[in-house]
């Protein structure tokens, strides 16, 4: 090691990639102890850190260019010694001048005093913070205000984090491309047309409600006439993702459906007052889309603020299988209150989408409606290769038979189907026609029948979910 020249031992140690194989080989002797130094851009630390500020005081001086630091508490216990508090913050600030990326998992020391630190880490660009209860929207603010290149934000189950000024000066920024807040109590739908401007950079947005939460709640049509009326530019949003949200007409979140453009990836789940008109706006605007998902509330999950319940109907599906020819991804659920009779999406209107779209991955979740007719005009799907079926309880052993003449099926999943039995894969067995074949918690097939049904097997069987 000694006679090769440096460029080439550093292009030898800049392909090892597990940090336990590095951590080895950086002990192997002096030169490449020093070059692992020097090349360390990344670190990832947690419970281990003891004492926690010393130990992170020692990693960081040790690694001079760190540009990427994960710190997480996932698991802690107060056996296990303090935690990193904000000194630790001082300290990252302090030693790691090329900090562009910082991500904080159960954090519980951390408070805004320390997120004050890192605002003089100006080339942060990523912050992703995940349970930190002690930040508040004050924390927030005086970040980036010091980071004003802030490209990423993500804040998950961080409670206390409200919507006052940070959201209306990241607006004002227009540097945001990438926007998760997942079950941020204090931060509500109404809130997000603080973003101003920003709307229009933002690539991949997500927005979730704590499920447990927004239940509790009743909301009237007075509450959500509160929230201002928008106009929302976001050409750019290539990929848009929202759970429990409530969806009012020219409100809230409702003016982000059918303004993008350049969509690629829609998910709407539980997403409650969403109407047929949105889809078909939605459709028609984004052209590019390749993946939709939709899990709708059944009949007993409209809240109070609705007048009259409304549901999706096929209107949805065939705007989809009219405007979206780049269809690729299919995912269609229902909740666990649906009944069949309410199934809001006929066969007609799934198998328009398959005909009219390239779809090669479809999953259906408690669809009653699709049945062996269903499965039977999958037989001339010319591009499905995955297909999920969870919950669907009227395909038959029948239905499953008809696998084997599927064109180009490779993948198949079953979970808590209760009309398939053993007798469903006699014409898979032995074919190999199949790369994967996964059967979970499905009480009428057993594991023996199933073997030599594909090229790989996965087989679960809990029952508990029947009782």
């Amino acid at each position: 090691m000694d006679e090769l020249p440096e460029h080439l031992v550093s292009e030898i140690l800049g392909r090892i990639r597990k940090t336990e194989d590095r951590n080895s080989v950086s002990l192997a002797c002096k030169r490449l102890y020093e070059m692992d130094n020097e090349q360390r851009i990344s670190l990832r630390v947690g419970r281990g850190l003891h004492p926690a500020n010393e130990a992170l005081a020692s990693l960081c001086n040790r690694f001079p260019n760190l540009t990427k630091v994960e710190i997480t508490y996932s698991g802690w216990m107060s056996k296990l010694g303090k935690q990193m508090d904000d000194q630790g913050l001082s300290i990252l600030a302090g030693y790691c001048p090329l900090l562009s990326d910082l991500t904080l998992s159960y954090c519980l020391s951390v408070t805004d005093i320390g997120l004050r630190y890192l605002a003089s880490c100006s080339k942060i660009s990523a912050l992703k913070l995940n349970f930190t209860p002690q930040i508040t929207g004050c924390g927030i603010l005086s970040l980036v205000v010091g980071c004003k290149g802030l490209t990423i934000l993500h804040l998950i189950h961080c409670l206390n984090v409200n919507s006052v000024e940070w959201l209306e000066y990241l607006g004002k920024l227009e540097t945001l491309e990438d926007l998760s807040i997942i079950n941020c109590r204090a931060i509500g739908e109404g809130d997000l047309i603080k973003l101003g401007p920003s709307w229009k950079k933002l690539k991949w947005f997500q927005f979730e409600v704590d499920s447990n939460y927004r239940y509790l709640q009743v909301y009237d049509q007075l509450a959500v006439e509160r929230w201002q009326r928008q106009w929302i530019p976001c050409e750019n949003m290539q990929e848009l993702r929202l759970v429990n949200c409530i969806i009012s007409p020219g409100r809230g979140l409702a003016c982000v459906l059918g303004k993008c453009r350049n969509l690629e990836k829609i998910h709407l789940d539980m997403c409650i007052g969403l109407r047929d008109s949105d889809i078909v706006s939605l459709a028609q605007k984004s052209s590019n889309l390749v993946s939709i998902s939709l899990r709708v509330p059944s009949d007993f999950s409209q809240p109070l603020l609705m007048n009259n319940p409304l549901t999706l109907t096929d209107e949805s599906l065939k705007a989809i299988a009219q405007n979206c020819l780049m269809l690729e991804m299919l995912r269609i659920s229902f909740s666990d209150g649906e009944f069949a009779s309410f199934s809001s999406f006929t066969l007609n209107g799934i198998l328009s989408v398959i005909q009219n779209c390239p779809v090669r991955e479809l999953a259906l979740d408690h669809v009653y409606s699709f049945t062996d007719i269903g499965m039977e005009a999958l037989c001339s799907a010319q591009h499905l290769e995955t297909l999920e079926l969870a919950r669907c309880q009227e395909i038959s052993d029948e239905g499953l038979q008809l696998v084997s003449w599927f064109p180009r099926l490779r993948v198949l999943r079953l979970r808590k189907c209760l009309g398939i039995t053993d007798d469903g894969f006699i014409t898979l067995v032995g074919s190999y026609k199949l790369d994967l074949l996964a059967v979970e918690d499905c009480p009428q097939i057993s594991e023996r029948a199933i073997y030599g049904a594909a090229r790989s097997i996965s087989f679960r069987q809990d029952l508990s979910w029947m009782y």
